[in-house]
């Protein structure tokens, strides 16, 4: 693997815990790794630690075959060939995009430096802007300065932290899949961190939750919402909630309960014997639960969001537990409104009910 962080801890002074706790994770090269997470759980700590910006307290950094950082060694940061691009991108406001780009690479002849800051913009789409000054730049066309800039002196990790924050939202998912392009254009490994899902599951390969100071779980989007590793990845991923729930086996088939009724045509589930008297707790995302009138089980929508081509209604039962459902937006219902819903789940995910942000869940056998 290009980068491999094996068991790493950071432990600031004057805190009683580790803002990173024995975290492990690889990234292959060409790909691009995404740590995501709420403010405060050690994903900026952890790409600073990468970086040299921060020493490790236990474990190990290893970069294209290299230790840069053990219990023994800490590689200085300008000795890593690393780049960063930061949330504020701190362009120099005196320098043309020219002299911005080209700061990494002075010691370069003037011609070769010139041909690779071209290079550069072109491979980011701002050729021809050599000469303007950030102050006459766009947000996005900013950003993508400080990514030529990182790129310049071809580092060997690009380390990106929150790149996107200062934007808008619509111009920040746009810019995540125009910087992945750019990324995989120029064949380069990097570590982005975000708070912000849909940049995540834009730009990544491989995606990182992590919840204080530990990685919960390290995967592409699609296992991170389908088959999560915990309860808090399950909970943080998506939008779902969980409900009480009763696993048993009838005549050999197994069945599932909850207050929407039995989840029927179920790829997968754990056997009852996985929790006690097959008592668990249930994840229902919004897309497993289907709006439809003819539907004997009712909600009340207590909330409601609108996203456009959809509503995100919150919905209540009249057994108390709250679920989340999308429903198309000529669906225009009232909040107080009663409406007829369904379940339809394609393979159970169910935790020890009540349990810890980091319990696992049962794991499912297929039933088909």
């Amino acid at each position: 693997m290009f980068l491999s962080v094996r068991q790493l801890d950071v432990q600031y002074p004057a805190s009683a815990r580790p803002a990173v706790a024995g975290v492990s994770l690889d990234l292959a090269a060409g790909d691009i790794g995404v740590l995501i997470g709420p403010s405060g759980c050690g994903k900026t700590t952890l790409l600073r630690a990468v970086a040299g910006l921060e020493r490790a307290s236990q474990g190990s950094i290893v970069l294209a075959g290299e230790t840069v950082s053990d219990g023994s060694r800490h590689l200085q940061p300008e000795q890593r060939r690393i780049g960063m691009v930061f949330q504020d991108y701190a362009l120099f406001p005196h320098l043309d995009v020219e002299r911005n780009v080209g700061f990494g690479i002075a010691r370069l002849p003037r011609a070769e430096r010139q041909r690779r800051v071209a290079e550069v913009l072109a491979l980011v789409g701002l050729d021809g802007l050599q000469a303007r000054f950030p102050h006459e730049l766009s947000g996005g066309q900013q950003q993508r300065v400080a990514l030529a800039r990182a790129l310049a002196p071809q580092p060997r990790l690009l380390l990106l932290d929150e790149p996107f924050s200062n934007l808008d939202v619509d111009l920040r998912e746009r810019l995540a899949h125009e910087v992945r392009g750019i990324l995989k254009a120029a064949q380069a490994t990097a570590l982005f961190v975000t708070h912000d899902q849909l940049e995540a599951f834009a730009i990544g390969d491989r995606i990182g939750v992590m919840h204080e100071g530990h990685l919960h779980q390290w995967d592409d989007a699609y296992a991170l919402y389908h088959r999560p590793a915990t309860r808090f990845v399950a909970e943080f991923i998506g939008h779902g909630v969980f409900t009480p729930a009763q696993i048993r086996l009838d005549g050999g088939e197994v069945s599932v309960q909850t207050p929407l009724g039995a989840l029927q045509d179920v790829e997968e589930c754990p056997l009852p014997s996985a929790y006690e008297a097959g008592l668990c707790d249930v994840l229902l995302r919004a897309d497993d639960i289907v709006h439809d009138d003819d539907a004997p089980v009712k909600a009340q929508i207590v909330r409601k969001a609108f996203r456009g081509s959809e509503f995100l209604y919150t919905l209540r039962l009249a057994s108390g537990e709250t679920i989340m459902t999308h429903v198309p937006s000529h669906h225009n219902h009232a909040v107080g409104e009663w409406i007829g819903i369904r379940a339809e789940v394609d393979h159970v995910v169910t935790f020890e009910r009540g349990g810890a942000a980091g319990s696992p869940p049962a794991v499912g056998v297929p039933r088909r």
